[in-house]
């Protein structure tokens, strides 16, 4: 989760939670949070301590979307989920220049969580 944090009312929070009460293994990135709702946060995806990501969540404003993708294509990934509010098509373009596997839409929805019922 690229832009986890630690306030439970932000969406990088709710989709910690979310993808954690669904059993996966979930790596919080954020430059200045030590955990996230119980899970080590990383700094980058480059410190991600896994060689391939299944799924990367981009929880940011579009501007700093842009700074992680380059991060992001140096790993191999099945998907990059790009959320309400991160979907600008400069990063569209630039996500597509980089090889990366975009979907656009909410990744907590996709996985059966109303993100709106966590509290």
């Amino acid at each position: 989760m690229v832009g986890a944090s630690g306030d439970r009312r932000k969406f990088g929070n709710k989709a910690v939670r979310a993808y954690a009460a669904r059993g996966y293994t979930v790596y919080p990135v954020h430059p200045r949070e030590g955990a996230v709702e119980g899970w080590p946060a990383c700094r980058a995806v480059s410190h991600i301590p896994v060689e391939r990501l299944d799924r990367v969540s981009i929880y940011l404003p579009p501007d700093l979307a842009l700074t992680v993708l380059d991060d992001i294509s140096r790993k191999p990934v099945g998907q990059v989920w790009l959320n309400p509010g991160s979907e600008r098509t400069d990063v569209l373009a630039r996500a597509k220049e980089l090889g990366l596997p975009v979907v656009v839409g909410c990744s907590i929805t996709d996985i059966g969580v109303d993100p709106h019922a966590l509290s």
